[in-house]
């Protein structure tokens, strides 16, 4: 029996899959004795920051060329996503900082456009908390936003403050998190690297990059021949050992990722990521079903486990890639991997190196690697040195490996202005 039909025979039983249920942590039944008593936004600035320096000239950047994007089909929004995304720095990303009444303090990290949600709604919901209590303060939060939320922005502000709260266990125990989620599941991360930097990668030692792909259904075939010679290029550059992922940014149909499977299948492309609009879980159940040459990836904008459960219904993709930052936080990407892991689905989080995420990786055996960013080439040594430091990078057979940090909490090391 496929996964789909065991799906159908259980709603025919009237069986509950949505519960996934992750383990409590150890930590969960004690009162901790610290009360929430602050919650604000914040800017952080490395407390070691890299020099400043001007890219090498043509490097690749996904603010300032020309990437595939759901907004391609407009000639005026086409050439860079900056065109297109919000300019008031207000409807980004967001740092939030909560504090208690013994001093211990938190940070988190949320999506675009959830700040404000945090100040203006979340905030009267967690002052007086006790920050242990996370699953309690999740359900709050989600139960208190349903009326307006359930994914985009009040999903990001809620997974900025679950993290936050995190942040402030994993302090106040001087624990790292992924110790307080089960401790390592494996000695060292492997990582990817995403960009089309491709040289540089390779030379830094890399084995595995992921393609940000350049052109879509509005570009025709010359665009299709273009998307292939970006893949030819790096399996030559790669070698036949390495891994070549590719990003379509939700801009492809269902016709063009079919014919683009077919034409890069000489190249063993590891999988296909985000080829359709986020919503559309049956035509990636389509898509999953019919190609067999490549894996079908998708859920960097997908949202709680109960958006997962449809593409767990729909057979919608063979690896899915939860933002921690996005999904709803650290104590519902918990879940959704247990939702996962029940059907051997690999969850490989959507710029899973770079801050909280690893932790999950480290704890979690079916999260098998970390998304990683190089800086652009043309800086100078220090540049790249720092940024080795920073992710804890070593390298082996599987070409470049990470660690979380052993500082408490998520071992932020950063500035708070």
């Amino acid at each position: 029996m496929n996964r789909r039909s065991f799906l159908n025979t259980a709603v025919a039983l009237g069986l509950r899959t949505s519960n996934a249920v992750a383990p409590p942590p150890a930590f969960q039944g004690e009162k901790s004795k610290l009360k929430v008593t602050g919650i604000r936004l914040v800017k952080t600035t490395p407390r070691r920051p890299p020099p400043e320096y001007k890219p090498a000239a043509g490097s690749w950047s996904t603010g300032g060329v020309e990437v595939a994007n759901p907004m391609s089909i407009y000639p005026e929004y086409k050439p860079m996503r900056s065109l297109f995304m919000a300019d008031d720095p207000s409807i980004g990303g967001f740092t939030v900082e909560i504090a208690t009444d013994k001093g211990v303090k938190g940070y988190g990290r949320g999506g675009p456009g959830g700040g404000a949600i945090v100040e203006k709604h979340l905030t009267k919901l967690l002052l007086g908390k006790d920050p242990f209590d996370l699953e309690r303060n999740w359900d709050i939060l989600w139960r208190s936003t349903m009326y307006y939320g359930r994914a985009g922005a009040v999903v990001h502000a809620i997974s900025g403050a679950d993290l936050a709260l995190w942040d402030v266990v994993g302090n106040a125990l001087g624990m790292p998190v992924y110790r307080l989620l089960g401790g390592e599941t494996k000695a060292r991360i492997p990582a990817y690297c995403t960009g089309n930097d491709i040289e540089q990668h390779i030379e830094y030692g890399f084995k595995r990059l992921k393609l940000a792909i350049p052109y879509g259904p509005a570009d025709g075939k010359e665009g299709m021949r273009k998307n292939v010679e970006l893949v030819r290029r790096t399996r030559e550059l790669l070698g036949t050992d390495g891994d070549i992922m590719l990003d379509c940014w939700m801009a492809w149909t269902e016709r063009y990722t079919l014919e683009m499977a077919e034409m890069v299948e000489p190249y063993k492309v590891y999988w296909m990521e985000e080829c359709l609009q986020p919503h559309d879980y049956e035509g990636f159940g389509r898509l999953n079903a019919a190609i067999k040459s490549t894996r079908i990836v998708t859920g960097e904008h997908e949202y709680t486990r109960y958006g997962f459960r449809h593409l767990l219904e729909h057979n919608a993709a063979s690896i899915w890639q939860p933002d921690v930052n996005w999904c709803g936080g650290l104590t519902e990407l918990r879940r959704i991997g247990a939702l996962a892991a029940a059907y051997d689905i690999p969850v490989i989080p959507h710029g899973g190196g770079l801050g909280e995420g690893v932790h999950y990786i480290m704890a979690t055996t079916n999260a098998p690697w970390a998304e990683m960013f190089m800086p652009a080439p043309g800086g100078p040594k220090e540049v790249y040195q720092l940024w080795e430091e920073s992710y804890n990078l070593s390298k082996g057979p599987e070409g470049v490996y990470m660690r979380p940090s052993e500082r408490p909490g998520f071992g932020w090391d950063f500035v708070v202005s």
